[in-house]
């Protein structure tokens, strides 16, 4: 093993970090409803975008469930952001979760490099 490599076994289970699961729920009920708004607004780009989202949101591990979140993130980008083809009570309320699960699993990390 490489240093600085963790196994899985070394990793905590999603659900023993609830803070980190509740955050990770939370965002996937935000990225529903982006979903939702899109579909019915014809968005299809941001309905390909957004589709895998709140699965991987709701199920994955830490590391998917950071990919997932740093995948999310990218959705507002200053040149293209989501934020254009959607109403801001949809696109800010997602982009507040994602960030707290973001921060919360940096936290995380940090807490477990020790």
């Amino acid at each position: 093993m490489t240093e600085g490599a963790e196994t899985n076994a070394a990793r905590p289970a999603r659900h023993e970090l609830p803070i980190i699961d509740e955050l990770g729920l939370e965002a996937a009920r935000h990225a529903d409803r982006l979903l939702v708004e899109a579909d019915a607004r014809g968005q299809t780009r941001w309905v390909a975008f957004v589709r895998p989202l709140p699965d991987r949101l709701r199920d994955e591990g830490l590391p998917g469930l950071r990919a997932a979140a740093v995948r999310a993130r990218a959705a507002y980008g200053p040149k293209d952001s989501i934020r254009d083809a959607l109403p801001p009570e949809l696109t800010e309320p997602f982009l507040d979760s994602i960030d707290r699960l973001l921060r919360e699993i940096n936290r995380e990390v940090n807490r477990a490099r020790g």
